[in-house]
């Protein structure tokens, strides 16, 4: 798209995302107009129709064989989304036995049932393998290094650990600070002067990893202990991890408010 000097990737800030697939399964089918195309972008795009008309104004020089290989490599995109979501189904039958623990880690801020059922598949059900949530921590490498010689501390630099989870857990750690009204996103903000993003972020995936160790070791579900959260909120994030769960194949059935 560069070469043919259609500038999308300089508005949008995801390409993969509903919008931009839009356009570009229509540009990739053989649409010449950049207005039709712009008028495919969702509302919520903050690049304006002005905008991405400019931005697509190349289009109507595309050359066929652009359009070919840009086919070809939706096609490959979809295959390979088609397949991911097979092996999610397969890791859901899997793990089916271990519900619970896929629900109560999905319950935590930053978490989903994606990366629930990929920290369970890593450490077990039941984390039986670490005797405290400090082994825990260690082993992902989301705690602060101890390198010291002669008394002297050298680094503080975190050790590798399992690259895969601690992955995981960055990511959350990302998304977790950003759910109003959490203890996460408090404690981001308490630390994030002092520290820095990325330290503050390193601080919460270590908490968000202690926290693991503890739902998993005795099964018990997410309390929240940060400010009041907004009942509608709540309750879209409820509804949210129940389609997840669906989605995913798991059996879950809405409980009804008490009278």
């Amino acid at each position: 798209m560069e070469e043919c000097h259609i500038k999308l990737s300089g508005l949008v800030s995801d390409l993969l995302g509903v919008s931009a697939l839009r356009m570009l399964n229509a540009l990739a089918q053989g649409e010449t107009n950049p207005a039709t195309l712009a008028a495919m972008a969702d509302r919520k795009l903050r690049a304006t129709q002005a905008q991405l008309c400019d931005a697509l104004g190349a289009c109507t020089e595309l050359k066929p064989v652009c359009r070919r290989l840009l086919r070809m490599f939706l096609e490959e995109l979809r295959l390979i989304e088609q397949q991911s979501s097979q092996l999610d189904q397969e890791l859901a039958s899997l793990l089916s036995q271990h519900q619970e623990a896929v629900k109560h880690l999905a319950e935590v801020p930053g978490l989903g049932v994606d990366s629930a059922q990929q920290i369970i598949a890593e450490m077990g059900a039941r984390a039986a393998t670490f005797p405290s949530a400090k082994h825990l921590a260690s082993w992902m490498g989301a705690c602060p290094g101890d390198e010291e010689s002669a008394g002297v501390s050298k680094s503080h630099r975190s050790p590798k650990g399992n690259r895969q989870l601690r992955r995981i857990l960055n990511q959350a750690a990302n998304s977790a600070v950003k759910a109003k009204g959490t203890v996460f996103e408090v404690v981001y903000r308490r630390l994030v002067p002092r520290l820095g993003h990325n330290q503050a972020i390193g601080a919460i995936a270590h908490r968000l990893c202690r926290l693991i160790w503890i739902i998993l070791q005795r099964g018990v579900p997410y309390q929240e202990r940060g400010a009041c959260l907004n009942a509608k909120a709540k309750q879209q994030r409820i509804n949210k991890m129940i389609r997840e769960l669906r989605n995913f194949g798991y059996r879950v059935e809405p409980v009804g408010a008490p009278a």
